[in-house]
C-alpha cells in the first residue's frame, strides 16, 4: 500500500472512534449558548490554533449570517499581539486564561484543542473557566493528556498520529458548525 492509501486508512479509523454521542452533547451545549446569548471561546497551540480559528469563522460567518440569533463566539488564538504581550511580559501559559478573565463569565462556554492534552496554557485556560462557572468542553487526542480530566465534557480521539487527531478534530468541529449552517432556514445563506 501506498503512503497516501496507509494514512487514509488510518484516518477512517480515528474518524469511526469519534464518541458522536458527545458530539451531540456538544451541540446541545452550542444551542443553549445561541440561545442564552452566552459568550462562547475556543483555543489551542498549532494546527490547535488554526482548527480553533477555523471553526470561530464558520460559527461567526456560516453559522449566523442573516439569522436572527448569531453566535457570539471568539478565538483566543486570534489577538497576536495581546498573545504575544503576555507570552513576552507575564508568561506563554497565560496567554488564553488571562484573555479569559477579560471577557468570561459564569455560564459562558470555553473550548479548548489539544493533540496531546498537555498544552499549559490551555490547561490553565480550562481550569480559569471551570473555577469561574463556565461549562467546558476539551478535544484532546492520544491519551488525552491532562487536559480531558479538566473538561466538563471532553470529546476524545484516542488516536496516536497528530496529524491523524488535528484531522479529527476539525470533522468534529464541523460537525458541530454545519449543525447550525445546515439548518433549513440557514441553507440558503450559510453557502
Amino acid at each position: 500500500m501506498s503512503f497516501p492509501q496507509d494514512y487514509k486508512q488510518a484516518l477512517q479509523k480515528a474518524i469511526e472512534a469519534i464518541p458522536l454521542e458527545k458530539v451531540e452533547q456538544a451541540i446541545a451545549w452550542f444551542e443553549e449558548a445561541l440561545a442564552a446569548d452566552r459568550q462562547i471561546f475556543v483555543c489551542g497551540n498549532g494546527g490547535s490554533a488554526a482548527t480553533a480559528s477555523h471553526f470561530v469563522t464558520d460559527m461567526v460567518k456560516g453559522a449566523s449570517y442573516g439569522h436572527p440569533s448569531r453566535f457570539r463566539i471568539l478565538a483566543l488564538t486570534d489577538s497576536i499581539s495581546t498573545i504575544t504581550a503576555y507570552a513576552n511580559d507575564v508568561s506563554y501559559e497565560a496567554v488564553f486564561a488571562e484573555q479569559l478573565k477579560n471577557f468570561a463569565r459564569p455560564g459562558d462556554l470555553v473550548m479548548c484543542l489539544s493533540g496531546s492534552g498537555n498544552s499549559p496554557n490551555v490547561l490553565r485556560a480550562i481550569e480559569y473557566a471551570n473555577s469561574i462557572g463556565c461549562r467546558t468542553i476539551a478535544l484532546t487526542g492520544r491519551d488525552g493528556g491532562k487536559l480531558g480530566p479538566l473538561a466538563q465534557l471532553h470529546i476524545h480521539v484516542p488516536e496516536p498520529h497528530m496529524g491523524r487527531i488535528e484531522d479529527t478534530h476539525l470533522i468534529i468541529c464541523h460537525m458541530i458548525a454545519y449543525r447550525f449552517m445546515d439548518r433549513p432556514e440557514c441553507a440558503a445563506t450559510a453557502r
